[in-house]
């Protein structure tokens, strides 16, 4: 087995879940979403020699992208208009980086198939499932007194933010005014973005981005404060999807998105995520990654062979039909939006209900089986496929997930906490 899931075996399930989730809802309030249950209140374990796979692909995967990812930079506007990037982000993704990784906060997503781990997809601009993995994982296993998958990942956050920072201090930018901010007011992508400035060790503060703006007479992106003053931001760090605000405008139609990729450029503000975790968000960069490796090409033997292992086959036209069963997903699309499945044949057999996504151009991958899993939940028994998420911060691997779902993982799938042993 994969995965060993633990039913909940004494007591009653809803009582341990309020148990468990009940003193964290300051932090993870997300536990039940939408009137559904998110979190489970039950956990499944992991072998050590699994944990440290995963560990060790993501950390041979973050370098392959960010070796792509710097020749994709170093392109032509044709191949950037090729890969998908919207026109408004151009002139921030050709910006020189010598810093050591792709992204500050980046996730992979990992299969367990009978031909051993494939990576799905990178997750490389604006992650979730943070407090997730590095919250609430830890304290479902400190209820059921088991060993925290992530238990050695406490400080990876803090050093990574801190690492950056550090960095762009020494490039010269100014760092005095950080600011985390986020697109929606949901509990999720709030908690989120203010467990990361709680976690960063930075002196910052939290925003929301309706509470941003551009100031014209010192051509600078401001932050409302709750006095009404306005502060300054050298430093942001946006849980606000790239692509989506390169389209941003203001209520009276201000393109403040396009402005603040100007304000980039002009290196009179940074990001976290980096536009460097853009160049690697999308699943074109998948198909440019293995048709460099089909054409025997750039890679090394020893970069062809983490390619060989840990990647599927993905293009930008379809190559399976007929062949292979394959996955339609969109270039820049997030859990599970506007993914389909598709047998060998080309019969439908499953999409996304969601309507987000499925106005951009696809890419087609061979779709693999993901290992069964039968878990405890608050409606009984639920069987599923189990996904792995893998966290990588500034070039180090870090945390460990799970999620739980029938065939597609979306929004609203099972959040399996996970232990090691």
């Amino acid at each position: 087995m994969i995965a060993t899931a633990h039913p909940v075996v004494v007591g009653d399930y809803h009582k341990h879940r309020e148990n468990i989730y009940e003193p964290i809802r300051d932090v993870f309030s997300w536990d039940i979403w939408n009137g559904q249950e998110y979190a489970l209140a039950s956990y499944a374990s992991v072998n050590r020699e699994l944990q440290q796979e995963i560990s060790l692909a993501t950390k041979l995967l973050s370098g392959i992208f960010y070796r792509v990812a710097e020749v994709v930079r170093l392109g032509s506007e044709e191949l950037w208009k090729e890969l998908g990037y919207p026109k408004e982000t151009w002139q921030a993704i050709s910006l020189s980086t010598d810093y050591k990784a792709v992204t500050t906060i980046g996730r992979f997503d990992f299969a367990y198939t009978p031909k051993g781990l494939k990576m799905l997809e990178f997750n490389s601009d604006t992650p979730t499932n943070i407090v997730e993995a590095f919250y609430a994982n830890g304290k479902v296993c400190e209820y059921y007194q088991v060993e925290d998958i992530n238990a050695s990942t406490k400080m990876d956050i803090k050093q990574a933010f801190t690492g950056l920072i550090s960095y762009y201090q020494e490039k010269g930018y100014e760092t005095k005014h950080i600011v985390f901010c986020c697109d929606s007011d949901d509990d999720e992508d709030k908690g989120t973005s203010k467990f990361l400035l709680e976690q960063s060790g930075l002196s910052a503060i939290y925003s929301p981005i309706n509470q941003l703006a551009y100031d014209p007479k010192r051509q600078q992106l401001t932050a409302r404060l709750p006095n009404g003053e306005f502060q300054p931001i050298d430093v942001l760090y946006r849980l606000h999807a790239l692509e989506i605000m390169a389209k941003d405008r203001t209520t009276k139609g201000f393109p403040i998105g396009p402005k603040l990729l100007e304000l980039v450029k002009r290196k009179k503000l940074t990001l976290i995520n980096p536009p460097s975790a853009f160049i690697a968000q999308t699943k074109a960069l998948q198909a440019l990654i293995w048709n460099l490796y089909e054409s025997n090409i750039f890679f090394s033997p020893e970069e062809r062979e983490i390619i060989a292992t840990y990647c599927l086959p993905t293009y930008l036209e379809n190559e399976f039909h007929g062949i292979h069963a394959y996955v339609k997903k969109p270039f820049f699309g997030r859990e599970g939006g506007a993914v389909s499945l598709f047998d060998a044949n080309g019969e439908l057999e499953k999409a996304d209900q969601e309507k987000h996504y499925w106005n951009q151009p696809m890419v087609y991958q061979q779709r693999v089986d993901l290992p069964t899993i039968t878990v405890d939940t608050s409606n009984g028994s639920y069987t599923g496929k189990l996904l792995f998420g893998s966290f990588v911060l500034g070039g180090k691997p870090s945390a460990i997930m799970g999620r739980v779902d029938k065939g597609i993982t979306v929004d609203l799938s099972y959040f399996l906490p996970l232990s090691v042993t």
